[in-house]
């Protein structure tokens, strides 16, 4: 594969990703949402490996492959991504909903920085002196499109996965995906009927 060409299919896959948890936000917001919720919260967990793991996959090829070298903000984005591929493999195969507690906190640091870190790249003013000279933060690889940069496609992996891991299942994978209204409806009604019970007693 060309370089070019791995640019403008990295950059795809970075644009879908995006795509991909907007769509899962506005899923989360709409009334008719939750069906399709349901149906995608068993696979949650395998498709946030899928995000880290090409993301993963993506970073190795560029700087390994086509031998770019990472900044310092990229660092930080690496040792948050690389960290996401091993611990949602981990929970994809163990199916445990218990890889929220891990995987948001590393995808919300993560994309703090990318967004910074493409800021930069947009306003060089805000580069700090952290940033080696020999390999400046502001200066991007590339702009795909005019916009995709490197640091964009790790914000657009991130923010998936985020979104990816409200939908996980709160038990297992066979638990289909619930409303946290929903929720806390079913503990009014129990606590209503539970409220109520003394007084059919006595009246029996």
């Amino acid at each position: 594969m060309s370089l070019s060409a791995a640019e403008r299919f990295f950059s795809l896959l970075a644009l879908l990703a995006g795509a991909g948890a907007i769509g899962l936000v506005v899923l989360r917001l709409v009334p008719g949402g939750r069906p399709t919720l349901a149906m995608l919260a068993p696979a949650s967990r395998w498709l946030a490996f899928l995000v880290t793991g090409t993301a993963t996959a993506g970073s190795l090829y560029f700087s390994e492959i086509q031998e770019f070298t990472p900044c310092r903000l990229c660092w930080f984005q690496r040792i948050f991504m690389f960290s996401l591929a091993v611990v949602t493999f981990v929970g994809a195969v163990r199916r445990d909903p218990g890889v929220r507690r891990y995987a948001i906190p590393l995808a919300g640091l993560g994309i703090c920085v990318s967004i910074y870190h493409y800021l930069v790249e947009w306003y060089p003013q805000l580069e700090t002196d952290s940033c080696a000279i020999s390999v400046p933060c502001s200066v991007p690889w590339y702009r795909e499109f005019g916009f995709v940069t490197l640091s964009f496609s790790a914000m657009c992996g991130f923010a998936a996965v985020l979104a990816l891991m409200t939908v996980v299942p709160s038990d297992d994978a066979s638990t289909p995906y619930s409303d946290p209204d929903d929720e806390d409806l079913d503990v009014d009604t129990t606590s209503a009927h539970a409220s109520s019970a003394p007084g059919i007693d006595a009246a029996h």
